[in-house]
């Protein structure tokens, strides 16, 4: 089963009330907080009603495994290190992020926070800004693979 990355590019004042109860249920609060979602029809569509103001895309195993390492923090807000992948029966952060995307656990049975709180990506969002789609050259909407580079543009 694959995960859809959805990252908050725009911030919600002036947004209709639907969409910010959206945002809400998914857990997006501020700009460039990233929420992993599993694939399917429900989160699909939910992120088709508030692509005006989020990117989203199919996140790959290995920028996972780099978004975890980094990114990810434990209750009481505790990097993720060696003892707890040991402590959890993985060998490493490859292993984690593979066992998230196949569905054989989740972020919530490891007891980590389901937002990843990002810096904004280097050299900016895309060149028309964050207030086109991402098929006209902005940075909003569906971009399938493309979500990865600027993932990586964000760790």
């Amino acid at each position: 089963m694959k995960m859809y990355a959805a990252i908050m590019v725009r911030g919600l004042i002036g947004a209709k009330k639907d969409a910010k109860m959206a945002m809400r249920l998914m857990r997006l609060n501020k700009q460039n907080h990233l929420v992993l979602l599993p694939e399917n029809d429900s989160n699909k569509g939910t992120l088709e009603k508030v692509q005006s103001y989020v990117t989203y895309g199919k996140i790959a195993n290995d920028v996972l495994a780099g978004l975890v390492e980094k990114w990810a923090r434990l209750i009481g807000n505790k990097k993720i290190d060696a003892e707890f992948l040991k402590k959890n029966k993985f060998g490493n952060f490859n292993e984690l992020a593979n066992a998230l995307i196949d569905g054989k656990t989740s972020l919530a049975e490891l007891q980590i926070k389901p937002v990843f709180r990002l810096h904004a990506p280097s050299k900016g969002y895309e060149r028309k800004g964050t207030k086109k789609p991402f098929s006209l050259g902005g940075a909003l909407g569906p971009r399938e693979n493309e979500i990865n580079k600027l993932i990586m543009r964000m760790i």
